[in-house]
């Protein structure tokens, strides 16, 4: 009876997309795993690892819905301030999560990208990021872009230091230019950025890249961020104009 429910739930959320207005590309903060293990009187790696399964989750649900690229925060350039063992808990779990699923994201089509500063990273993570991108390469179902080890600001700063070793000259860098520069060069801007556990803030994620962004904040705390979750969100994108600097009735007339 309840799985029956839950189905029929499904069914009704999905049925609410217009599937000719999927945002190609959502970005996701995924906030609240702390307070999540709190409430429930855990430690706080038992929300990490319960955040896992939404990011299991949420992909498979992008690849239903026909999102083509899903970026997830997953460790910034600040977080190696938190406690020595949490930062020590979430690298060994990145690590076996990338053994974990690397089959199945095969089977799925997947191509992942790892980016950030990633050679801050352990030697034996760094192997393993460039090896699971190596095998990758060549899926075209779904991308999933993993930032690790991540800030905008360092983003920013190593594109401008690129372009400075490659002496650029100033007449020709423009918006394209330095987004040719970014560690998603090759990636299109997120339509949607969501973030969970209502924190009103960018915590400097994509700074360039979510200029015209949609911005879609959810009290949800991360691991409890599934796919009825992710259907909510986009069925609010889908209320929206999308003006880029335009007027509304310049959008209308187009």
């Amino acid at each position: 009876m309840i799985n029956s429910i839950l189905a029929k739930k499904k069914r009704l959320w999905r049925s609410k997309l217009d599937p000719q207005n999927i945002p190609r590309h959502i970005a996701i903060i995924m906030d609240g795993n702390g307070r999540w293990a709190k409430e429930r009187g855990l430690p706080r790696i038992a929300g990490h690892k319960e955040g896992v399964e939404s990011v299991r989750v949420i992909l498979k649900a992008c690849a239903e819905f026909g999102v083509k690229y899903l970026t997830i925060y997953t460790f910034s350039t600040e977080n190696w301030r938190r406690p020595q063992e949490e930062v020590g808990f979430l690298m060994n779990l990145f690590s076996l999560t990338i053994d974990r699923e690397i089959k199945e994201l095969m089977e799925n089509k997947v191509k992942l990208n790892f980016l950030g500063r990633l050679s801050e990273l352990s030697p034996e993570l760094q192997k393993k990021t460039k090896a699971a991108m190596k095998k990758s390469e060549n899926n075209t179902r779904t991308v999933l872009n993993i930032m690790m080890n991540y800030g905008g600001r360092a983003e920013l700063i190593d594109a401008f230091k690129q372009m400075s070793a490659e002496q650029l000259s100033a007449d020709v860098i423009d918006e394209k230019t330095v987004s040719k520069y970014l560690y998603t060069k090759d990636i299109p801007d997120p339509d949607l950025l969501i973030r969970t556990a209502s924190e009103m803030r960018i915590s400097n994620f994509l700074l360039w890249q979510i200029a015209y962004s949609e911005i879609y904040v959810t009290p949800v705390l991360w691991p409890d961020f599934r796919r009825d979750q992710l259907s909510l969100a986009i069925e609010d994108y889908q209320k929206r104009t999308r003006k880029f600097g335009k007027t509304k009735d310049q959008i209308d007339a187009d």
